[in-house]
């Protein structure tokens, strides 16, 4: 018996052991299992599962939904959805970085706990993804895009686990650095479209891409994605992962969608002339040049330069919120809209000038760690309902379950977010855990960090570092001023120290289980 097999094998017998304790008694002649095929996949309550489309679109900060927070983008389409959905504003990934976090949403737990703690490592092979557990209930699980759940470097290939994905249209990135295997190229040359050069110097920090949208990565994600939606109408559950590239860097848009937006209108990063004289020696090595001095100089850019990457980056976004729009009428067009759960989220954010620093690094502020959260379950889920509890993206992949009526695991540490999301509360948590453990290797000495957020506070503490971070944020949302050596902050910085250390307590790994006293 094969791995699958024993956990296909133990889903149904924990699924058994839920139906006889949901009103089945001894005597009863015992009822068909209600996940063996040929019959329809059905949750443990004997309704029927939902599919999942699942969009997660590469380093978009919480900052940049039209009708929620940013007055200057233009997303339509996730705007409607916003309005048909549960909102979560206050919603903080587990780590900075994009395959740490990645492990960690979709395992449900903290990302040193899934041995994928920075980018160059590999998550481990028995870690247990919420779609490997969902395929092993009867869902059909695809992806288009990227995962990173191992290194891809210099053109190294995605070694991936057994993930659950039975359709993997595989496109990490924009480059041909995987020639033959990045699936999105392949594709292009399919079509003999050849992928504009891009200019020199820094006419490359924001580009229009002079090629129609409809070649991009990004419609060719959606276009994947739609493909999934209306092969599988006849053959549900199902769940699809659509992982788009944009708007992670370079900032790249068409030039169709960057001819939207001017430069001049945009409003300059969040930045005061040295506060970063009394922070951490990191920000002032990614302010001179980002990732560790390898990147985008802030310095050495004028503040127009700044505004013209911001719009840029806008224009990547809208053409994202374009191919929502295509999905989600896919759904409709298919008659599954009803019974499809939708998420639109993103793995981590972006600094984007914020605090004189450009794409991500050993930092928490609210713009690299915060992100947009919205879910629509028609029907379950309280429509046009915004909430600023406090979320973990760990309580996502318990949530799924819950939806799909598949017991939680031992080792899952996230919080289902289902009460919040039906309003039967309005909390969630009393604060937020992230962690960076050296998750880029460009930094001397190797960044070892943790970050603890409750409502009025944010403090940040570096391992070998003589200073740390910690922001009043009732007084100072923006985060600028460094309150961690101030005498008048003594007493809330021993609060938060104590804090911080009950939470890196909640990261211990839950298994093995304990069998027995001894």
């Amino acid at each position: 018996m094969n791995r699958r097999d024993i956990l296909r094998s133990s889903l149904l017998g924990a699924g058994a052991f839920a139906a006889s304790s949901l009103g089945q008694s001894p005597d009863q002649p015992n009822q068909p299992n209600p996940h063996i095929w040929p019959g329809e996949p059905r949750e443990l309550s004997g309704g029927k599962m939902p599919n999942i489309l699942w969009i997660c679109p590469d380093m978009q900060r919480f900052d940049t939904i039209e009708g929620l927070n940013n007055e200057h983008i233009h997303t339509p389409n996730i705007r409607k959805l916003m309005s048909e959905s549960v909102t979560l504003t206050h919603t903080y990934v587990q780590n900075p970085v994009c395959s740490p976090s990645r492990a960690s949403f979709l395992t449900g737990r903290y990302p040193h706990t899934t041995g994928l703690r920075a980018l160059g490592q590999r998550i481990r092979p028995d870690e247990q993804l919420v779609t490997r557990m969902l395929s092993d209930a009867g869902y059909a699980c695809g992806l288009s895009g990227k995962l990173h759940l191992s290194p891809t470097f210099g053109g190294r290939l995605e070694d991936r686990i057994d993930d659950g994905y039975s359709v993997f249209d595989w496109s990490h990135d924009i480059s041909n650095l995987w020639p033959g295997h990045n699936m999105w190229r392949v594709w292009l040359n399919e079509q003999g479209v050849k992928w504009p050069d891009a200019p020199k110097g820094k006419e490359a920090l924001a580009w229009g891409v002079p090629i129609d949208p409809k070649y991009t990565q990004t419609a060719w994600c959606s276009d994947k994605a739609i493909q999934f939606i209306r092969g599988q109408r006849e053959f549900n559950p199902w769940l699809m992962s659509v992982n788009i590239y944009q708007p992670h860097a370079p900032y790249w848009p068409t030039e169709e969608y960057l001819s939207r937006y001017n430069a001049a209108d945009m409003p300059s990063p969040n930045y005061r002339k040295g506060e970063l004289s009394n922070k951490p020696v990191y920000q002032q090595v990614d302010h001179r040049a980002a990732t560790g001095g390898h990147d985008i100089s802030f310095v050495n850019t004028t503040d127009l330069e700044h505004r013209k990457m911001k719009a840029a980056y806008y224009a990547m976004i809208e053409q994202v919120d374009t191919e929502v729009g295509r999905m989600l009428r896919a759904l409709e067009d298919t008659g599954q809209a009803d019974n499809t759960i939708v998420i639109y989220m993103s793995d981590h954010g972006e600094m984007l000038g914020d605090h004189g620093m450009f794409l991500k690094g050993p930092y928490f502020y609210e713009g690299a760690i915060r992100v947009p959260m919205i879910i629509r379950w028609p029907g379950r889920y309280k429509a046009g309902l915004k909430s600023d509890a406090l979320i973990e993206m760990v309580d996502l992949a318990p949530t799924l379950l819950e939806a799909a009526g598949i017991p939680m695991p031992v080792g899952m540490q996230g919080r289902s977010l289902t009460p919040l999301l039906t309003g039967r509360t309005t909390k969630q948590r009393d604060s937020i855990y992230c962690e960076y453990f050296d998750s880029l290797a460009l930094y001397d000495p190797p960044p070892m960090a943790v970050c603890v957020r409750t409502n009025e506070y944010k403090m940040v503490f570096y391992q070998k570092l003589p200073v740390g971070e910690l922001y009043d944020l009732n007084t100072d949302p923006n985060e600028t001023d460094n309150l961690w050596d101030a005498p008048n902050a003594r007493a809330t910085r021993a609060m938060m120290m104590e804090l911080m250390a009950s939470r890196m307590v909640d990261t211990v790994d839950p298994i093995p289980e304990r069998k027995c006293l001894w």
